[in-house]
């Protein structure tokens, strides 16, 4: 009776015993390990290990000129839509569509048809008003001819040289004719085209000075000034120099943006206008540290920065405020004058942590003693 109750409780007592044994291993490994965390080394040496390493360096902030960079356009300094200032035919182009030509040099002229006759008859109608004038001057003088008389010749004769100047003038207005040392953009007439007072004619614009022209934030637009010399950077990689000719006094409404103008010398025809540029002015004058672009990098929030040790011995994220960048390095504002920075290993710590800090004189100098070692066993060999 006794083996059939066993048998029928054999896998509770297996499944009894089996806990009572995994208890006991359990409760003893925690007498053993109480034991071991109240003794002071063991925790020193625990905390120690887990302790990451870092390689760090300390410098000292130097004093730079903050630029500011923002990204901008080219375009010609002058812009100008050439019309035709009288009616006619044209019947002679004198550039073509891109020509670099001078001031005063012929783009378009029109057919004189009658002008040139107009302008004869206006003349000779000034020559007839001038002689009755002066006769009658002299009758003044002797009293055969009236004040009013007198002054009707005078108004006769204005009026001839009115009509004379404004003969001339057609005839002038005849040839279109470039306003400034520049380019042709556009010509929209050809020959036989028939354009009447008024009609666009060409597009010439002022390639000989180029502008690069950008918006600049509230914060920027403070440090920049009229006639100040500053750079730009153009798709082709070729870096200009020139002077700021126009800052905006009041901001762009739906932007809140500054728009401001870099002045660039082109006298040689070098530069195209209509490309993309950077525009670099120099603002202030500032506190930054020069690091490697490889030590930048995320906190939790997507912030770009860099990882120091602070005054506590913890590690402490700084977000970057890039006042530079360069060949060599990028400059970051911000930071103490005197910091300590976080070389390799800055992605593996987090802010708040302790870490093993090993400065990079103290590597260096250990790998030199290293090399000097092995040289002289080779040298004993």
């Amino acid at each position: 009776m006794f083996l059939g109750k066993y048998e029928k409780y054999r896998s509770w007592l297996y499944s009894a015993g089996i806990a009572i044994l995994i208890s006991a291993w359990l409760l003893s490994g925690q007498v053993g390990s109480n034991d071991k965390t109240n003794d002071p080394q063991h925790a020193i040496a625990t905390a120690t290990a887990t302790k990451n390493k870092v390689r760090v360096r300390t410098q000292t902030a130097e004093e730079i000129m903050r630029t500011i960079v923002v990204n901008g356009k080219t375009a010609p300094a002058r812009v100008v839509e050439l019309s035709a200032e009288t009616d006619g035919r044209v019947e002679f182009i004198g550039a073509q569509r891109g020509a670099n030509i001078l001031r005063g040099d012929v783009i378009v002229r029109l057919d004189k048809r009658d002008r040139q006759a107009r302008l004869a008859q206006a003349r000779a109608t000034v020559r007839q008003r001038k002689v009755e004038y002066e006769g009658r001057a002299r009758l003044k003088s002797e009293s055969y001819v009236s004040e009013a008389q007198l002054q009707e010749a005078v108004a006769l004769l204005e009026t001839a040289k009115t009509e004379m100047i404004r003969a001339e003038l057609d005839l002038e207005y005849m040839t279109v004719r470039a306003p400034f040392d520049g380019a042709l953009q556009s010509r929209i007439v050809e020959i036989g085209d028939f354009v009447k007072l008024g009609d666009p004619v060409a597009t010439f614009v002022d390639n000989r000075t180029i502008i690069v022209s950008a918006n600049l934030s509230e914060f920027d637009a403070r440090f920049v000034h009229v006639g100040k010399t500053a750079e730009a950077r153009l798709a082709t990689g070729e870096r200009i120099r020139g002077n700021i000719r126009y800052v905006a006094p009041v901001a762009d409404e739906a932007t809140r943006t500054f728009v401001v103008e870099l002045e660039i010398d082109n006298s040689a025809g070098a530069l195209r206008a209509g490309g993309t540029a950077e525009l670099y002015i120099p603002a202030e004058l500032i506190t930054a540290h020069r690091i490697s672009p490889s030590l930048l990098t995320l906190d939790d929030a997507g912030s770009v920065g860099v990882k120091i040790i602070n005054d506590a011995g913890k590690v402490e994220f700084v977000v970057a405020d890039i006042a530079l960048s360069a060949s060599d390095g990028v400059w970051i504002a911000g930071l103490p004058e005197t910091v300590t920075i976080i070389t390799v290993g800055q992605g593996f710590v987090t802010s708040g942590s302790v870490v093993d800090a090993v400065f990079e004189n103290d590597v260096k100098t250990t790998v030199a003693r290293k090399t000097e070692g092995v040289s002289k066993n080779n040298a004993g060999n």
